[in-house]
């Protein structure tokens, strides 16, 4: 029987923010790939990477993937799911610019607070953590709104795309939180997301027309091992470990830490200037957080 705890404790929290670095560093590492490698073949080779190592993971700790649990129509849910959020991510960045494609994406929290209380109350959002959501999205949403005075036609689609993927990503979760996944191991949940897109996503770079090939230069293998290795091995591996303890709504305002740590690596590593605008996002992100994951009185039952 899983323990799950109703409040993220400092083990959750640090994960939380390694795990949301390491997303905001992977903007970055996208970026100065995906002209070299075409992004769903780009996304197609991580995810197979994720799939073999993730099977000799359970092969070594020995967790069993293909029992009979009931887990299946759930996984393939799942999976597709987080197959159709990547076609969006990618496709959506044709249209529109990576900072406006990463707030809409960031809507994800939202979907996962306005919808998974259906199904379990316990996760229900009240006003003041509401209100910490909201802010933490208005300092995402400052963060990049210098880049929203430049709109052409075509970006609307992309900004359509971009919010499917967010509502993706927000379903996806609840998927996880509310099918017999929520009992699965982490290991096997991540299975599923990663085997169904390793699947899909080959298919959908072959529609597009994009150029397959494995020569590419050392930078950019060293940038998609990362991507594969930390990011949709272990890092995603440690946030289906977390879903399965921890509140998926308090859990899921601590990704608007993502696009802001993008941020922070582009003045860091691509020397893109520090503003006060980013700055006083960052503090509304850290109030807005603090606000959603703030303990209350117990309230009486009816």
């Amino acid at each position: 029987m899983i323990q799950r705890k109703t409040h993220l404790d400092s083990l959750a929290i640090g994960l939380l923010i390694a795990c949301c670095a390491f997303w905001g560093l992977q903007q970055i590492l996208i970026k100065t790939t995906v002209t070299e490698v075409p992004p769903l073949w780009q996304a197609s080779i991580r995810m197979a990477g994720a799939v073999a190592l993730l099977w000799l993971w359970c092969a070594w700790r020995r967790v069993p993937l293909f029992e009979r649990d009931g887990t299946l129509p759930g996984g393939l849910v799942a999976g597709l799911l987080f197959a159709g959020e990547f076609a969006c991510i990618y496709l959506g960045l044709q249209n529109t610019s990576a900072s406006r494609l990463t707030v809409f994406l960031y809507t994800a929290p939202f979907w996962v607070s306005l919808l998974l209380p259906r199904w379990v109350p316990a996760e229900r959002l009240r006003g003041l953590q509401w209100l910490g959501l909201s802010i933490a999205f208005a300092g995402v949403v400052l963060a990049f709104s210098e880049g929203f005075g430049h709109m052409s036609s075509t970006q609307l689609v992309g900004d359509a795309m971009a919010l499917g993927a967010g509502m993706l990503w927000g379903l996806t979760t609840i998927t996880l939180r509310t099918t017999r996944l929520a009992t699965a191991s982490a290991e096997k949940t991540l299975f599923y997301q990663v085997a169904v897109t390793a699947a899909v996503c080959p298919l959908l770079s072959l529609a597009l027309g994009e150029t397959w090939s494995f020569s590419y230069s050392a930078w950019a293998w060293t940038s998609i091992g990362l991507q594969t290795v930390v990011g949709a091995f272990a890092s995603y591996l440690a946030w289906m470990w977390l879903l399965r303890h921890y509140p998926a709504t308090q859990m899921s305002s601590f990704t608007f830490l993502t696009p802001l740590f993008a941020l922070v690596f582009g003045v860091l590593l691509l020397k893109e200037p520090l503003t006060v605008q980013l700055i006083v996002a960052l503090a509304g992100v850290a109030v807005g957080i603090v606000l959603v994951n703030r303990r209350s009185a117990a309230r009486p039952t009816a």
